[in-house]
């Protein structure tokens, strides 16, 4: 397989900033915005937000608000109507929204003398009503290099639950896991606790994130209850830690696939990411929590 080289992540990312500026007022769903980028949707959303410096959403809202804000300055449309083509459904949550980007309320910036000026856009991409893309360049973070080393790793047995809801709200899943196999003498010190990512909270429905809290167990563990078991796939991996709060993880899942990923010459494999916790949340401050994210690659 020929290695993916930065020119063709920075290529495909481009072709999905065409798509959303060519059909801004269509829904615009993740899937399709994949299909067209030739990721998987396991990933894409990540890459796409390391790599543009905005989440899918993020951005398709700050160019539709944009947009409004030429419209108010070039053209006679009700503000009602003007909010209703941003894909807002009522005046109010339209002018809340745009004060939060432009300081001031759409009525207010149509009437004022001042010349209109763009924001500020991480990737320098901003609405433009040819439907054109003028200067994309991929976004960098600011800070240290990321400390990346590639591992192929062997299939775990693992017994897991399946928590369906917020990231945050994995703890009673985490508590029936351990309860049962504490009872059975099998989970201590040496324990390897980890959890299977299947969605971005970023794109995805709280009530429809999926996650599996896991632990590693030998053959003599058998299924009980709502605590099953599976294989997690072996492979290779790209691996990097996660120093701080479990709520910052995103960030470093979008530099990883945003700015280390393009560079690597690596293609991702369409599988969850693992996430090895190093210490226990319930006795760690969360700036001292440490975890391991092991990212699929082919």
């Amino acid at each position: 397989m020929k290695p993916t080289t930065f020119h063709d992540y920075s290529e495909r990312i481009l072709r999905v900033l065409v798509h959303i500026q060519q059909n801004l007022d269509d829904d615009l769903p993740l899937e399709s915005l994949a299909r067209i980028a030739y990721f998987s949707p396991f990933h894409f959303h990540r890459v796409f937000r390391g790599m543009v410096g905005e989440s899918v959403k993020s951005h398709i809202r700050r160019l539709r608000l944009e947009r409004a804000a030429l419209r108010l300055k070039q053209s006679e449309m009700p503000v009602t109507a003007i909010a209703f083509e941003a894909r807002y459904e009522t005046h109010e949550s339209f002018t809340r929204a745009f004060r939060a980007l432009w300081g001031e309320s759409p009525s207010l910036f149509r009437s004022n003398r001042k010349p209109f000026r763009r924001n500020t856009a991480p990737s320098g991409v901003h609405y433009d009503g040819r439907g054109s893309i003028e200067g994309f360049t991929p976004h960098q973070s600011k800070g240290n290099k990321m400390e990346i080393k590639i591992e192929t790793i062997e299939p775990i047995r693992a017994a897991f639950v399946r928590h369906t809801g917020p990231y945050a709200e994995c703890g009673s899943t985490w508590e029936r896991l351990c309860a049962v196999l504490g009872a059975k003498g099998m989970l201590g010190p040496g324990s390897r606790m980890f959890g299977l990512c299947y969605d971005d909270p970023d794109v995805t429905p709280p009530n429809k994130i999926r996650y599996d809290a896991c632990v590693e167990v030998d053959d003599a563990f058998a299924a009980e209850g709502d605590v099953g078991v599976q294989a997690v796939p072996g492979g290779r991996y790209a691996v990097t830690t996660h120093l701080g709060p479990y709520e910052k993880l995103n960030e470093t899942y979008a530099r990883l696939m945003g700015e280390w990923l393009p560079h690597s010459g690596e293609t991702l494999r369409a599988a969850p990411s693992i996430e090895f916790y190093k210490n226990d949340p319930g006795r760690t401050k969360p700036k001292d929590l440490v975890t391991d994210i092991y990212t699929p690659l082919e």
